[in-house]
């Protein structure tokens, strides 16, 4: 049930916001993965069939030479019920058809009869309602809290060569179990909180393109500081996804969606760290103090004698995410500001360093998210300020490209490990995921399994 109401999820964000927006997201549900939703589908209407209930019922008639025969049938309950063949198809600008035919159902009850006032007979009966048709349209809506909301229109029902009209019967259950899929369409998370400092926002920027092998979706796939959407100086670069459609799913990833993130941590003010001694591996040789640094930088040992140090490492602007074949490099521009430690634990401002940071970015996925693991590849620094006389700052290189890579490093890398949530409904889990690094954007291709 929940595979298809991830498909319904999917659809049902079909009102359009803000029309032009370029997406940051984008999502393609192939007919592999309605396939997979028809599977579940059919599973729940069975389930829902075999809470069919039959009232007893009786009356009598003239029987020649016999006279009145008065009759009833009670406790008819359902034995069995079979969905042999089924199909679902995209029907483009509407939803999805769903088609069931040859369906069956056995019943199982108790017949009374009595006639000429005395005689009364009595036994148990089965009957089989076959070549049971059924075909449905699941059309998409949006509540009042821009939520979507599914119903079922056109239903129609057969048995055999006989036309039925039902205004009760088998056409209300499949729309009963159809609504059931509302109450997990609620759980799609289309503003998706990452922590303290983020959510991200997955609203549909214009109608689902629904054709007759996929439906593609596009998704705002912005990040913004919780409680206040502010958009950043920059917009989505437009992108396509690839033909594929061996998996059930696909997302693009843009590298604009990446880069809102950047600068809504930068706004938050996060993207800042302190380092101190204790954040450095006991074996290295180079310790967080003046007389590490007074090796390099003569007139800090002087002026501050045997002092632990710490230093700030402090965003300039948002990092730039760029997206290659591939590849994934990310460029930050950041400060150090170094400090010693006064015997009173005051910080007295040694020097300040403008620091250009290039570094290489793994991504994968895990559970239902995107998490990444930074490797550094270069380090340009600069002096910005000294307040103990000019010295030479490629002299620190080999002692900052340790504390980066020591100490900086590994702090980022246990934030982005944690991830941020895809666009997920219920007790969504990827399997056989797929990811591949093209230009401007990151495509999963990936199936999905539902637990109930």
């Amino acid at each position: 049930m929940l595979s298809l109401c991830c498909i319904m999820a999917l659809l049902a964000l079909s009102c359009p916001e803000t029309s032009g927006n370029t997406a940051g997201v984008k999502v393609k549900l192939t007919q592999k993965g309605l396939e997979y939703g028809r599977q579940i589908g059919v599973t729940t209407l069975l389930d829902q069939f075999k809470t069919i209930k039959v009232p007893d019922f009786s009356g009598s008639e003239e029987v020649s030479p016999i006279g009145k025969v008065s009759y009833s049938l009670t406790g008819i309950k359902v034995i069995n019920v079979g969905l042999p063949q089924s199909e679902v198809a995209l029907v483009p600008g509407t939803g999805v058809s769903l088609t069931i035919s040859n369906a069956y159902i056995n019943l199982h009850g108790d017949w009374r009869v009595k006639y000429l006032m005395i005689i009364s007979d009595s036994g148990s009966f089965d009957l089989a309602v076959s070549e049971l048709s059924i075909s449905t349209t699941v059309t998409i809506q949006s509540d009042d809290t821009g939520r979507p909301v599914v119903s079922s229109a056109n239903c129609a029902a057969s048995v055999g060569q006989t036309s039925i009209t039902f205004h009760g019967g088998i056409c209300p259950l499949v729309s009963e179990a159809i609504d059931k899929m509302n109450p997990y369409l609620k759980t799609l998370n289309v503003l998706a909180k990452v922590d303290q400092y983020a959510e991200i926002d997955y609203s549909m920027v214009e109608s689902p393109v629904i054709s007759t092998s996929s439906i593609d979706l596009s998704l705002k796939g912005e990040f913004y500081n919780i409680g206040e959407h502010k958009e950043p100086p920059f917009a989505p670069t437009p992108f396509s996804l690839p033909p594929d459609e061996s998996n059930m799913l696909y997302m693009g990833i843009s590298a604009f969606t990446a880069n809102s993130a950047g600068f809504v941590y930068n706004n938050a003010g996060a993207l800042s760290l302190r380092i101190t001694d204790d954040m450095i591996p006991s074996s290295s040789p180079f310790r967080l103090n003046t007389k590490t640094f007074g090796t390099f930088i003569p007139q800090i040992a002087k002026q501050y004698p045997d002092l632990m140090m710490e230093l700030l490492v402090k965003a300039a602007t948002a990092p730039t995410v760029m997206f290659t074949p591939n590849n994934i490099t990310l460029q930050a521009n950041a400060t150090v500001t170094a400090y010693a430690i006064q015997p009173n634990t005051t910080l007295t401002p040694l020097f300040i360093l403008n620091v250009d940071a290039s570094v290489s970015c793994q991504i994968y996925v895990t559970g239902v998210k995107v998490a990444g693991n930074l490797t550094l590849n270069a380090v340009n620094m600069t002096l910005g300020t000294s307040y103990v006389g000019p010295f030479e700052v490629k002299s620190l290189d080999s002692i900052f490209q340790m504390v980066l890579k020591a100490a900086v490093i590994p702090e980022v890398n246990a934030l982005l490990q944690q991830g941020f949530p895809l666009p997920a409904i219920g007790e969504m889990n990827l399997v056989n995921t797929q990811l591949v690094i093209m230009k401007d954007y990151l495509l999963i291709g990936t199936d999905v399994q539902f637990t109930a």
